[in-house]
């Protein structure tokens, strides 16, 4: 598939206005789900204001379980990722995005919105959340973007390395890191975790995230964008999400300090803290059972958050739109939490 610099404006235009069609028929979802999707994220011209209450699936939800890293698919209901709604506007034509946990959840939904947007996109995601990750694939070149496929484990440097390598040869250049992938266990006590638990965790939501921005930084021009994913548990952690909670609240202090740093090379860094969302964390051991049947019910907004409503929030931080924008952390929460 041909990157942005490559293809014709006119026919940029015509795959891109093409993608609400191909996409219905990839995901399946219904047309007023996408329709009321469309008008929460504000991607598809709503001409009038739309009740966030009751766009999306409250709480109870069905009892519901499955394996580390588990698969978005298998999710009911399915999260919904902009896979029907999303709508581009060009604000990130010709760039290239590498983000990790691309294949399900909020980074699912950053790559289809970077793609419909006009950016070339990598993904990095576990070998065994391959089904996932070769749907997302699909929507990027349905959009008319060129798509890599990173499959992997981030808990080892060499692969870190490796990867960002990769995606700076197969896309021709890299102006936006992603740092998404994450993990997230329920533990009721401290006495619960295990040291190779532990080190499961940090590895991946800090080590990975540490690794992958010092290997991008020397391929990133001036004008290039670090988005980070923290969480509001950063800053009000749950008590069984301890070692988690740990981490995103080092991620939000990495992002700060971070962005000092890099606007002398003219590169912003920012991080998005996300409250409850539906993603295939929370019923991958992220909670409880009993917390996956009322999750999200505790916010004022009585529901967990769709991917599909995150994804401007990234969208806007990796585009020059947000020029003046660095060492920040904006939340999504529902209306708890903070920043």
């Amino acid at each position: 598939m041909p990157s942005d610099n490559t293809m014709s404006p006119s026919r940029r235009k015509l795959m891109q206005g093409a993608t609400a069609g191909l996409m219905t028929a990839v995901a399946g979802h219904a047309l007023a789900q996408s329709e009321s999707s469309a008008n929460a994220t504000g991607t598809a011209g709503a001409t009038a204001p739309v009740d966030p209450r009751g766009l999306y699936p409250h709480p109870p939800f069905p009892a519901q379980e499955q394996p580390w890293p588990g698969l978005a698919g298998r999710m009911t209901p399915r999260p919904d990722h902009g896979e029907t709604s999303y709508r581009g506007t060009g604000r990130l034509n010709g760039r290239r995005a590498l983000i990790t946990g691309g294949d399900s959840g909020i980074g699912r939904a950053a790559a289809i919105a970077f793609a419909r947007e006009g950016a070339d996109v990598a993904i990095v995601y576990l070998p065994a959340e391959e089904p996932d990750a070769k749907e997302v694939v699909q929507f990027i070149r349905a959009a008319g973007q060129t798509a890599v496929a990173l499959p992997g484990d981030i808990r080892s440097e060499s692969f870190c390395q490796s990867l960002v390598n990769n995606a700076v040869q197969q896309l021709g250049g890299l102006d936006i890191v992603v740092n998404n992938a994450g993990r997230q266990q329920s533990h009721d006590s401290i006495l619960d975790i295990s040291t190779e638990q532990f080190d499961w965790t940090l590895r991946t939501n800090l080590y990975a995230m540490f690794w992958i921005t010092k290997a991008a930084i020397p391929h990133m021009p001036p004008g290039s964008a670090i988005i980070n994913t923290s969480s509001v548990n950063a800053y009000d952690p749950s008590a069984n999400l301890l070692d988690y909670a740990m981490t995103k609240a080092a991620i939000a202090n990495f992002t700060k300090g971070l962005a000092k740093q890099m606007i002398k090379k003219g590169i912003r860094v920012n991080a998005v803290a996300p409250g409850p969302f539906w993603t295939a964390l929370q019923v991958t051991g992220g909670q409880t059972a009993e917390n996956v049947q009322k999750f999200g019910e505790q916010v004022p907004m009585g529901r967990p958050g769709q991917p599909a409503e995150i994804a401007p929030l990234y969208v806007q931080l990796a585009s020059a739109q947000a020029s003046y924008v660095t060492g920040q952390v904006y939340g999504a929460s529902g209306g708890a939490g903070n920043p």
